[in-house]
């Protein structure tokens, strides 16, 4: 069906839609307006959502088209390049880069990765899309209103005909009920298909659910001009203002600085509000035979919640034993600053994750609600990712040499979570630090996807804060493989922005455990800022004694030491500096040392930091061309779901 706006209609000259009888001779023309808008209400939504699982094929298509590229330009282990001499390899690999057409192919899709994903529109300091992003909104609000208005003129040549686009305003915001649903679950249908992380089509999930809200209100406002005062009376109109109503309460609650600053309230809200509009939802348009639309999404719910509640139970299934066993499994936390809580949980049988992953943590005696999760990031990796030569001791040892234990072994086998105290949850959870309690905790998960780093022949981990969670585990991720020739990697660059040099002390045991036992063949350079200017760097190096005084409080009773260790700053690999790093320099000397290959940026920090990487990873064409590295950016932002 053509999607031009019909110039005009009469009754003898246009003919009754498929599928419909035409109307007898004499009919009135409302008669043919009726039957073309019942025809065009069940033909558009249907359209719609033929043009959205061709979208998302579309996008299955190219991440299976890229994973077997990258297989295939490859190369293995053996054949990789040894790092360059220090003193000459950046020089020597940006002489030797000659322009080449056989590069063209690496420099399009070099190209399109600046466009798609590195140009942005920055909306205040906090808030940035890239060109792939808006791509998608706007090509989501142009079809869906095309839909909604095109072919509105009656039969008597009354153009944008409210009659017309009304209801159908109200379908097709019915039809998008499912796909607003399934993008908003955590097993999320759509991120297997696209191998788009959860917490990624999260801003999709936003981005639909508020164009849906305009509709509705198009639909709503629409009705209210039209016959509003003669159908007040009817149920169904009232339980569709409520759902409607719900439905602006929740749009205002999920606003980015409400969301941010009272996730608690979102998160009620959320759960509330959803169900009024569904149900609501439902019943209204189940009066005009809509329903179909929308009840799906209560199977689409109710599946991702039947799902999660099993693997809460697995998981945790011996918290539900009753023995005295479960008292082990209680998670300890500390206070590692004002502004910082670290939780190291031991790991649940079964539970499998990879590095970068997250989990929703479940603390019935820290959350304000019951059932209440929250995500973190798990700063540590699996048993599977141990380095050769670094010794996990058994429960009873980590348990008698807590704070050795608990700052090495635990980040190869145990669940460890480096924690932003704010406001609500994590505030409380800093105050039982604090009383050196512990805690009850439900894990949930693993959820998201690990950055594939397998192929890159340089790797360069970004974080600021607490980000070092995601880099943290990447980074001893990367060593693993190195170690069991799973990865090509030949160089990994660590950069770490804090802002008070004691701050080294969260992961500074498992990093030197890290650097003592990597392999030979991995070029690794950690670089520390310390962006305090009251922080004295220097005094890292000082050896100081365990101390009383110098101690943090532990939930297992036990104060544990906070010497600044000088083991980490003893290698060579590991440079402290004051002040903020010149991210754009330092990525531009990664891109001008890589002589061909692939370079892979992870970074993990605040809006402001992501910001700076994306503007210095805008690889000009030429680079690529000239024999340049493929250029590979994953963000991990800060941010509340």
């Amino acid at each position: 069906m053509s999607l031009s706006a019909t110039s005009s209609f009469n009754a003898t000259s246009v003919s009754a839609p498929s599928g419909l009888a035409p109307p007898p001779s004499g009919s009135p023309a409302v008669s043919l307006d009726k039957a073309l808008r019942i025809a065009r209400a069940k033909a558009y939504p249907e359209q719609m959502w033929w043009l959205i699982a061709s979208f998302i094929a579309f996008i299955a298509i190219c991440q299976a088209f890229s994973w077997f590229c990258m297989k295939l330009s490859s190369r293995s282990p053996s054949q990789s390049k040894k790092p360059a001499d220090a003193e000459v390899g950046d020089s020597r690999s940006a002489a030797s880069r000659r322009f080449s057409w056989r590069h063209f192919p690496s420099a399009l899709i070099n190209l399109y990765r600046v466009v798609a994903f590195r140009w942005t529109l920055e909306i205040g300091q906090s808030y940035t899309l890239n060109v792939a992003e808006v791509f998608v909104t706007c090509g989501y609000i142009v079809a869906l209103f095309t839909w909604e208005f095109v072919n509105t003129t009656n039969a008597e040549d009354v153009k944008f005909d409210p009659q017309y686009w009304t209801n159908r305003a109200g379908v097709l915001a019915a039809s998008q009920f499912p796909l607003v649903t399934a993008l908003g679950t955590k097993n999320n249908v759509i991120a297997y298909i696209t191998g788009i992380s959860y917490d990624k089509l999260n801003y999709i999930h936003r981005m639909t659910a508020r164009v849906v809200f305009v509709l509705l209100w198009v639909h709503g406002g629409g009705k209210v001009g039209i016959c509003f005062p003669a159908v007040w009376e009817e149920w169904f109109v009232r339980v569709g203002l409520t759902a409607l109503t719900a439905f602006t309460i929740l749009i205002l609650v999920s606003l980015r600085p409400i969301r941010a600053q009272v996730y608690e309230l979102f998160y009620f809200t959320h759960f509330i509000m959803v169900l009024i509009i569904l149900l609501g939802g439902y019943f209204h348009a189940n009066m005009f035979h809509q329903g179909t639309y929308i009840w799906p999404s209560f199977l689409i719910w109710g599946l991702d919640r039947a799902i999660r509640f099993a693997r809460v139970i697995y998981y945790n299934h011996l918290y539900f034993g009753f023995t005295s066993k479960s008292d082990r499994l209680d998670a300890s936390v500390e206070l590692l600053s004002p502004h910082f809580v670290r939780l190291h949980i031991h790991r649940p049988p079964h539970f499998s994750w990879t590095p970068g992953q997250t989990a929703f943590l479940a603390m019935p005696s820290v959350s304000g609600m019951p059932l209440e999760m929250h995500p973190f990031t798990i700063a540590s990796v699996d048993s599977h990712y141990q380095l050769a030569g670094v010794k996990t001791p058994a429960i009873g040892d980590i348990e008698k040499k807590f704070s050795d234990a608990l700052d090495v072994a635990p980040y190869w086998k145990e669940l460890v979570f480096l924690i932003n105290v704010r406001e609500g949850f994590t505030k409380r959870l800093a105050g039982i630090a604090e009383n050196g309690k512990k805690v009850k905790v439900l894990i949930d998960g693993p959820y998201g996807f690990s950055p594939n780093l397998d192929h890159d022949d340089t790797v360069v981990l970004i974080a600021g804060g607490s980000g070092v969670s995601f880099t943290l585990s990447t980074f001893l991720g990367v060593l693993s493989h190195v170690q069991i020739k799973k990865s090509i990697c030949r160089k990994l660059v660590f950069i770490w922005t804090i802002r008070d040099a004691t701050h080294i002390e969260w992961v500074s045991k498992a990093l030197t455990k890290a650097l003592e036992f990597a392999p030979s063949e991995v070029e690794i350079a950690i670089r520390i800022y310390v962006t305090a200017h009251n922080s004295d760097v220097d005094a890292l190096r000082q050896v100081k004694s365990w101390g009383e005084d110098d101690s943090i409080h532990s939930s297992d009773g036990t104060a544990v030491g906070r010497c600044r260790p000088p083991s980490l700053l003893n290698f060579s690999a590991v440079q402290v500096m004051q002040g903020r790093p010149d991210l754009r320099a330092l990525l531009h000397e990664e891109v001008a040392a890589s002589s061909g290959g692939r370079l892979s940026v992870t970074v993990c920090g605040s809006q402001g930091i992501a910001r700076i990487c994306r503007k210095a990873l805008r690889v000009p064409v030429s680079t690529a061309l000239h024999g340049g590295p493929s250029v590979v950016l994953h963000v991990e932002s800060f941010g509340y779901a």
